[in-house]
């Protein structure tokens, strides 16, 4: 039997990459698409859905204040997937309370993976969270939410056999790849001993580092050109040695245009 559900998201594309993951996954029969949280609300009550795909962050009336209105109406809450660019610290928050997730870019594997679980759930139900439950959860999740600062100013790369103490502040970027993690400032290029980027992101600020690509972090004070690139997509030329261009993800265009006024 397949879920029944809906996806909110205010960025067009990253609807459409949705619905092609879920159609690809199978097991999911997507009723509709709304692009904020005032149809979301409206959607939900009309279709009464298994399944939510719920954009966090939205003008208006966020991921967050959806379920604050569904809760003040008396609407039955199903099962939600919030679909966040937050970092690690947001995500574990959603971890905890039981509420399932999926970071942008999107993955194929982890929509997999979201399916499955929620399948599960509707195949052998739990009893439903209590309204109570729910406001602690929407009350711990704007919490962890807000800008926080960094644990250090400081972040320790592996180069040529040293251990460096670098300022945060003159890290260009750092990427991801075959699981290790390059962290590259105009005079220094080294390696992480965190095993994600989740985790380094953990220890930057998130008012200063962007999550621009899957595999890629950069610190947009160090963002020398914005290049446009084929079908409206666009990559980032750092102000690094050697002036790296690094793709910007379809699901962060949206980001990008916001940051810069695109």
């Amino acid at each position: 039997m397949s879920l029944r559900a809906i996806i909110i998201d205010d960025e067009p594309l990253a609807r459409q990459e949705l619905q092609y993951l879920l159609e690809r996954a199978g097991g999911v029969d997507v009723l509709a698409q709304g692009t904020n949280g005032i149809e979301a609300v409206e959607l939900i009550r009309a279709h009464k859905p298994d399944l939510v795909f719920l954009d966090v962050q939205m003008p208006g009336l966020d991921g967050f204040g959806v379920l604050k209105k569904l809760l003040d109406r008396k609407v039955p809450i199903p099962q939600v997937v919030f679909a966040t660019a937050f970092n690690q610290y947001a995500v574990r928050a959603f971890e905890v309370n039981a509420v399932d997730y999926l970071l942008k870019p999107f993955d194929r594997k982890r929509v997999m993976q979201t399916i499955e679980k929620a399948q599960a759930r509707l195949a052998a139900p739990v009893e439903s969270a209590s309204e109570a439950k729910l406001d602690a959860l929407l009350r711990l999740v704007e919490e962890q939410a807000q800008p926080q600062k960094a644990n250090s100013g400081k972040v320790i790369v592996r180069a040529q056999s040293r251990l460096l103490l670098v300022d945060q502040r003159e890290i260009c970027f750092a990427s991801i790849e075959e699981g290790t993690i390059s962290v590259v400032t105009r005079t220094v290029e080294g390696h992480s001993n965190c095993r994600t980027l989740e985790e380094l992101m953990d220890q930057l600020d998130p008012e200063t580092f962007w999550r621009a690509h899957r595999s890629y972090v950069v610190n947009i004070q160090h963002i020398r050109e914005v290049v446009p690139w084929f079908k409206s997509s666009y990559q980032l030329r750092m102000d690094d040695a050697q002036k790296t261009e690094i793709p910007v993800s379809r699901a962060q265009t949206k980001r990008l245009r916001e940051l810069f006024n695109l």
